[in-house]
């Protein structure tokens, strides 16, 4: 539901007219810088996959993809995406990209199974981005240099709306602070997952969680995470464990943290095995995906999604992500968000 921390007082900054004109400045000049920062070269990505390879994500392993029959070939189902980070896997080892070089895409992707509220959408749009690495380069070390970069596109994509909007001021602070979630855990431990990021990213402003998806140390995980993209159970040699994260940033509107990034060093052969083991998901390890990772042939990669109406949400200051993109809400939602001035994009 739309929170009521905001709801006497919010006004959007922006009018319906202006706010479509500021998503297209937000998205052309973030993608471009993008790109330019991490190497990253633009394909065009599929909206469905075929059912049964593996190649769709499960998320948190639970999510059901939509799926249908196809009568020219012979009822094969195939699966609406719910992100792309197997299929970019796939095409960064088609493209023989080398180290250091990636690829980027507009995802499109409906998750019939998500909890709605003022920032869960059926209807998931953002850029997904892969890129090549070399072995040495599965460190938290480098992961943390890959999200200080695309921090920093964040922060000129905010600087770039003030100069064109002025009434909306930079907030962000000038760097991102990195936390862990075994830490997190030990400092708040009788807080849920959600209170202890609040904790941190109203304390810093902008945080990367990393170690998301593996065991806490009393047992319980962060976040769900499916155990066969994001590397979540590697020792980092720092005493953590888990290659991934997500950046997090405090929204000043909702008065709570605000996920605008999730991301990590994908799995080899090794942390593969060892996490479809803990899922207790072994079997998946025939499927076509899983096959060609544990034969090594596939490119080690590093990637992640950005959400897109969630970025430009944040950097309009806005209370609804249905403000910035156009899906379908329960009606309890539509009532709500009328009686809080908040303008849907989408007409009931």
């Amino acid at each position: 539901m739309v929170q009521a921390k905001f709801q006497k007082k919010y006004k959007s900054v922006l009018g319906e007219k202006e706010t479509e004109h500021a998503i297209v400045l937000i998205k052309d000049f973030f993608q471009l810088a993008l790109s330019t920062e991490l190497n990253l070269t633009r394909v065009t990505a599929p909206l469905f996959v075929r059912s049964g390879t593996g190649v769709n994500d499960d998320l948190n392993g639970i999510e059901r993809p939509v799926s249908f029959p196809v009568k020219a070939m012979n009822e094969e189902r195939l699966e609406i995406v719910q992100s792309l980070a197997k299929w970019k896997r796939l095409k960064v080892t088609d493209l023989n990209l080398p180290q250091g070089f990636g690829i980027y895409t507009d995802m499109n992707a409906i998750r019939p199974d998500e909890d709605l509220d003022a920032v869960h959408s059926l209807y998931v749009d953002q850029w997904d981005w892969e890129m090549a690495i070399d072995e040495k380069d599965r460190t938290i070390f480098y992961l943390h240099e890959i999200v200080e970069k695309i921090y920093r596109c964040i922060k000129r994509t905010e600087f770039f709306i003030y100069d064109k909007y002025e009434k909306i001021k930079p907030i962000l602070p000038e760097k991102i602070t990195f936390v862990y979630s075994d830490d997190l855990q030990r400092e708040y431990p009788d807080l849920t997952p959600k209170q202890r990021e609040a904790k941190a990213t109203k304390k810093y402003g902008a945080v990367f969680i990393s170690g998301i998806g593996g065991k806490l140390p009393d047992g319980t995980i962060h976040d769900g995470r499916a155990p066969d993209y994001d590397d979540w159970i590697t020792e980092t040699g720092d005493g953590h464990r888990g290659l991934n994260g997500d950046i997090i940033v405090w929204n000043d509107v909702l008065k709570e943290p605000f996920e605008l990034s999730s991301m990590g060093i994908r799995v080899n052969e090794h942390s593969l095995k060892a996490q479809l083991a803990e899922r207790g998901m072994e079997e998946r390890a025939k499927l076509m995906f899983h096959s060609k990772l544990l034969k090594g042939e596939l490119t080690q990669t590093l990637g992640g999604g950005i959400g897109q109406s969630r970025l430009c949400m944040f950097l309009l200051r806005k209370a609804h992500i249905g403000e910035t993109q156009v899906s379908i809400w329960p009606d309890r939602i539509y009532a709500d968000c009328k009686k809080k001035g908040i303008k849907l994009l989408q007409l009931k």
